[in-house]
């Protein structure tokens, strides 16, 4: 029990955290004089060395690392400088980056977590309709053009499906009935795709018709359509091995959204937030008493 209670994503997310803030704390109890000190170390020259080589595909020399390393110094000293000069208050760009940058830490640390093989299972049974495998079918159509053949369009249909029902027919179904846009073959198609280009009472209907032989007139959008269905699947649920990448990837969107939002009511709960006037609730619900807004 304690070594699962221990493999919990969301025990190490808070743990990550709890240590994010403690640093954060720490070095905010730093003495005044810090805060007039700027320090550029080894690992902040390594990383801009590292940035400069990724944008210009070759190592920089000692008077262009000069330069970027005073170019780091003075943004530092005019971001302190705006700091203290409450720039930043007010602005809603930097307010929203700020917050993007906090969204960004969270993502980063429930982004560590990895999902057991149990858990994917779980979650794979709880989501079987994400997942499922859509039903495909293969038919073949001969087409009538009601609009041109009025009337006589259903018995053209009965006749015509005599004929290709017979045992000896010599009927070429590819030359028969009226010219159709979409042709007369239509192999592994799903249902949203029958959908789209019949409507979607014509696919639902030839999904329940059986395989092997012409069927009464199936109506669509276009007309009537004899059909012969040759193959046909019906959806299905995948097993875990067929979609791991996918249930990994929506595990994992789902355990970050979970562990972002209570991490953030945790944040949330140090806060007393109050929305618009602090009376309004007494005068609305007094104006709600009394009919009117006096």
């Amino acid at each position: 029990m304690l070594k699962k209670w221990l493999r919990e994503p969301l025990l190490h997310f808070l743990l990550l955290g709890a240590a994010l803030f403690m640093l954060y704390g720490l070095q905010n109890d730093q003495p005044a004089d810090n805060a007039k000190r700027i320090v550029v170390s080894t690992t902040d020259i390594d990383r801009l060395a590292t940035m400069w080589k990724k944008r210009w595909q070759r190592p920089p020399t000692s008077a262009e690392m000069d330069g970027v390393i005073a170019a780091q110094v003075r943004e530092e000293v005019l971001y302190r400088e705006a700091l203290a000069m409450g720039l930043d208050q007010g602005d809603s760009v930097v307010r929203r980056r700020l917050a993007q940058k906090m969204e960004f830490i969270f993502s980063d640390l429930a982004a560590q977590a990895e999902p057991t093989e149990d858990e994917l299972i779980a979650y794979l049974e709880a989501h079987a309709d994400q997942f499922e495998l859509p039903g495909r079918i293969s038919f073949v159509q001969v087409y009538l053009n009601a609009a041109q053949r009025g009337e006589q369009a259903n018995e053209d249909a009965g006749r015509l499906l005599d004929e290709l029902t017979k045992v000896d027919t010599a009927l070429d179904f590819m030359a028969a009935g009226d010219a159709f846009m979409f042709g007369q073959q239509h192999p592994d198609l799903t249902r949203r795709r029958v959908a789209a280009l019949f409507g979607a009472q014509f696919a639902a209907q030839i999904f329940d018709l059986p395989v092997g032989s012409w069927q009464a007139p199936v109506a669509s959008t276009y007309g009537l359509h004899l059909v012969r269905v040759d193959k046909k699947t019906m959806a299905s649920t995948p097993t875990l091995a067929e979609v791991r990448d996918q249930v990994i990837n929506e595990w994992q969107n789902q355990q970050r959204k979970t562990v972002n939002e209570q991490f953030y009511q945790g944040l949330r709960a140090r806060y007393e937030v109050v929305i618009g006037d602090i009376a309004a609730p007494y005068r609305t619900a007094r104006s709600a008493y009394s009919g009117s807004g006096q």
